[in-house]
């Protein structure tokens, strides 16, 4: 709850939001900032906190800083699975917050916008240059973001908390609105829309927003339209950038999918590029990843296919091994070994998870001499030979099937990117025009002279672990 100069409708606001029905199961606490008031607002604040030590959490601003800037700082201090923006003041009825959370309760939805212009509940009729500003913001918004929304400025965002401090904030003000909006979409997050009602102010009654923060939306949109500011995590930046290599992934896909039994257990499925090209066709397919919002991520966008099953796996912890019960025909495992210290008992870890004849399939980044900045930015312990790898597969019990060197079109710009130029990042440009080219890359790969950037380790389990 971002509050500035709400003396009046606070109390009242609180209190509702205090006492608004949720979900089944389900508890609420308020995070509450308040942004520098010159009225009595933060006394208010103060006393409810007081008044209600578990659920009111108060922080302050020494400075007016917008609306924005409030609530960046609540989503850093909020605990709860899903958060929800409410008002301080009396625009929005929190008696509605069941029918804003229940897709995301539901495992539906990412992200759930409260539309105040969608045919139900009951509004107030205030001003018509206000309502066409909105709409054209809605619009242009939506070109940029490639959505459908019908009111991007409504107060009622909701979503799941780790996705939005995921992103980062830069607006300070109302541009809040379409910056998260356009973010969320480009995270490929699931956003659904519910009607509410709305009872406006009038701008006597105190409302803030005006002609200057409508222009300053329009240039929000236009600044973020073409963004790539979306992680605060600068591994998961690489990620997304690799992700937007749509051919790319199907090649990879493609290149292990014989080897694929009936049952998969995924290793690291992050929100699944992989998944997506591999989980069709097999009688069980469990995507694991350590990341709580990755795993939520997954169980939302897969949610129509019976096949699969998201679970939290730990690869250097045997507890989540034993608890998926092994028995799986193939682990994959594409591009994780490298990220854990002790790789062999990761193997370990592999080993068990199969039934006797299983595969395991490894995907690891190769050579050492090309390790740089991209590799120290995702998190790599080391990049394998496939003497390496090899040996290490058969030191866990792997009876070693087959070696495959993956991808040599992109050595050169990973050696130039990391150790010369010492990027962090993609550029964007680049990554599309290889992504566009793989069908020609596909072809010559084999033919290139010099190693792969990544091997493909593949071993059976040969039972007796």
């Amino acid at each position: 709850m971002p509050v500035y100069n709400e003396e009046e409708s606070l109390r009242a606001s609180v209190l509702r939001a205090l006492e608004a029905p949720l979900p089944a199961g389900m508890r609420s606490e308020i995070v509450a900032v308040d942004d520098g008031s010159t009225d009595a607002s933060l006394e208010i604040l103060v006393e409810l906190a007081d008044a209600y030590p578990q659920r009111v959490r108060v922080f302050k601003h020494a400075v007016n800083s917008g609306k924005g800037a409030a609530i960046n700082s609540c989503l850093q201090r909020a605990a709860g699975e899903f958060a929800i923006i409410q008002d301080s003041d009396l625009e929005y009825d929190p008696a509605e917050y069941p029918k804003v959370l229940a897709p995301l309760v539901a495992g539906k939805a990412d992200v759930v916008y409260g539309s105040r212009f969608l045919v139900a509940g009951e509004r107030r009729v205030l001003y018509y240059w206000h309502s066409l500003a909105n709409r054209l913001i809605t619009t242009a918004c939506n070109m940029a973001a490639d959505l459908n929304l019908t009111d991007i400025e409504t107060c009622y965002k909701a979503f799941r908390t780790s996705l939005a401090c995921s992103i980062p904030i830069r607006s300070k003000r109302f541009g809040i609105e379409p910056e998260l909006t356009i973010k969320f979409a480009k995270r490929q997050a699931a956003i659904y829309e519910v009607p509410i009602s709305y009872y406006g102010r009038t701008y006597e009654e105190g409302k803030k927003i005006g002609r200057k923060d409508a222009f300053e939306a329009l240039w929000i949109i236009l600044r973020y339209a073409f963004t790539r500011d979306l992680y605060t995590d600068p591994g998961a930046v690489i990620l997304h950038s690799l992700a937007a290599t749509r051919r790319f992934n199907k090649w990879m896909a493609e290149t292990i999918r014989p080897w694929l039994g009936a049952s998969v257990l995924e290793l690291g499925a992050g929100i699944g590029n992989m998944t997506q090209h591999l989980a069709r066709s097999r009688k069980l397919y469990v995507a694991t990843d350590l990341d709580e919002e990755h795993l939520a991520r997954l169980r939302v966008r897969f949610q129509s296919r019976p096949n699969l099953r998201c679970a939290i796996c730990d690869l250097r912890d045997p507890a989540d091994f034993a608890a998926l019960g092994g028995g799986f025909d193939t682990v994959v495992c594409l591009n994780v070994l490298e990220h854990i210290e002790d790789d062999l008992r990761g193997l370990r870890n592999i080993r068990s998870a199969l039934r006797p004849g299983g595969r395991a399939i490894i995907l690891v980044p190769q050579d050492q001499s090309i390790y740089g900045t991209l590799d120290k930015v995702l998190g790599h312990y080391r990049r394998y030979s496939a003497s390496q790898l090899r040996a290490r597969m058969e030191e866990v019990g792997f009876q070693f099937e087959r070696m495959l060197e993956f991808n040599r079109i992109t050595r050169p710009g990973w050696w130039l990117n990391g150790q010369v130029l010492r990027r962090r990042d993609f550029g964007a440009l680049q990554l599309r025009v290889f992504d566009w080219l793989v069908p020609l890359w596909r072809r010559l790969d084999a033919a290139l002279p010099w190693p792969a950037v990544s091997l493909i380790g593949i071993g059976v389990n040969p039972g007796g672990y």
